[in-house]
């Protein structure tokens, strides 16, 4: 790791005061020290020493689910988040991994990051769902012997229904008030369509004409956050050239945005790229960011509805992005948002965490679950695909009848006046 000049730094601003460990959710769960920022803090520290990347070690850093959580909480400005995908990209590197995790991890970045391929399972997935060969697979527990992540994985997939396709361009409704380049994602676009089609709605009813670039692709997050740094060099150059010509990108997946707004990082060293990246993760703005710096122009109808809004931790942590969303929300007539219980631990799902470690991911979406449950809540908003499915997941474990939503579609259904019935039942 001592490739990076800056790492002896960043690792000595940690002062191990343990602000961090009642934010960390592997802390939470099992009260080890090496599994806590600090403890693997020391770890780094160790193996900047020269200490090899032996199993153990490596798995205190796979634990982390890297939600930035102990960024928000530490009062030394430890910049954790660095330190962590630094360390990752460095196990990648060096650390030979077991053939059978190997080949899990192979397949998730061989499918996920790719919309053509996850199109392509669509269909099948789709006719699994409708057939009802998923409950009797899933009281089988085949897939679990087989293999746990496996198992995660045709979990959490959400109940699928049509998958619209946008146009490349939706015009604004009335004056123009700006024009906007939307990133439609990859798991967003193919397992959760309606949020990207009312993500466009709520856009030019506020007066935004929206560019949708047909040859888009995957912006690299799973990869960043994965320690597959080449990988999600490659994702960001060609975000960066898709969304050259508009002012502003909106991003509406907590992981997407935070990733784009690290593109300056990422691609530093890249002489032909570095401007150019560093412009574009300052154009990006997450979809409430950009809202509330806008300004509402559509009349908001009344939405009688009773919603818990969940903290994405990339969106809250990483950007920093709490109030927006929640004065959107605020502004709904006849809306009433109810706040979740501890907001700062993460759900559990952390980009590809849910499938790589799904015993601690269903632990911690089980304790979301519960919080989410206490509200009496109809609705949950989250502004994260992988949210959404992790929490989905624990609350149908749990019995609990309460539809999933995204911020853009409670807008939608308040600018255009749907009513209640309309979100909670097709909301998710």
């Amino acid at each position: 790791m001592s490739a990076d000049n800056d790492l002896p730094k960043l690792l000595d601003d940690c002062v191990h005061c343990g602000f961090c460990l009642p934010t960390c959710p592997t802390y939470v769960l099992w009260g080890e020290e090496m599994d806590s920022p600090r403890g693997r803090i020391h770890l780094m520290a160790q193996h900047e020493e020269g200490a090899p990347l032996s199993g153990p070690m490596v798995e205190h850093f796979d634990r982390c689910l890297g939600c930035m959580a102990c960024v928000t909480a530490c009062p030394s400005g430890v910049q954790y988040d660095r330190l962590i995908e630094m360390t990752r990209a460095e196990v990648e590197r060096e650390h030979p991994r077991p053939f059978q995790e190997r080949v899990i991890r192979e397949a998730i970045f061989r499918l996920f990051p790719y919309r053509r391929r996850l199109r392509a399972l669509r269909g099948p997935l789709r006719a699994y769902q409708r057939t009802g060969l998923d409950r009797l697979v899933r009281r089988t527990g085949l897939l679990e012997r087989l293999s746990p992540s496996l198992a995660a994985m045709e979990r959490l997939a959400p109940p699928l229904g049509r998958a619209p396709r946008l146009p490349e361009r939706v015009g604004a409704r009335g004056g123009r008030r700006a024009t906007v380049g939307m990133l439609t994602g990859c798991v967003q676009s193919e397992f959760f369509p309606g949020v990207n089609a009312a993500t466009a709605r709520v856009l030019a009813l506020e007066g935004c004409d929206v560019v949708i670039p047909r040859a888009q692709g995957c912006c690299g997050a799973l990869s960043l956050h994965a320690g597959r740094e080449e990988e999600a060099r490659a994702f960001a150059r060609r975000t960066v050239a898709t969304f050259e010509h508009v002012d502003v990108i909106v991003v509406n997946a907590a992981g997407c945005g935070s990733a784009m707004k690290e593109y300056e990082a990422l691609l530093a060293a890249d002489p032909a790229w570095s401007r150019r990246a560093a412009a574009l993760a300052g154009r990006t703005r997450d979809l409430a960011e950009f809202l509330v710096e806008l300004g509402p122009r559509a009349e908001r109808h009344p939405l009688p509805v009773t919603l818990a809004y969940h903290d994405a931790c990339h969106l809250s942590h990483a950007q920093g992005i709490r109030s927006q969303p929640r004065a959107l929300l605020a502004a709904v007539p006849e809306l009433k948002v109810r706040e979740i219980a501890d907001p700062e631990i993460c759900c559990g799902s952390a980009g590809t965490y849910n499938l790589l470690q799904p015993e601690a991911a269903a632990e911690l979406g089980e304790r979301k679950a519960v919080n989410v449950d206490a509200t009496g809540a109809e609705l949950l908003v989250a502004a994260n695909p992988g949210c959404s499915m992790q929490i989905a997941t624990a609350l149908r474990r749990r019995g609990t009848d309460i539809a999933v939503a995204h911020t853009a579609q409670v807008l939608d259904a308040s600018l255009r006046g749907l009513g209640r019935e309309a979100l909670v039942k097709h909301g998710s």
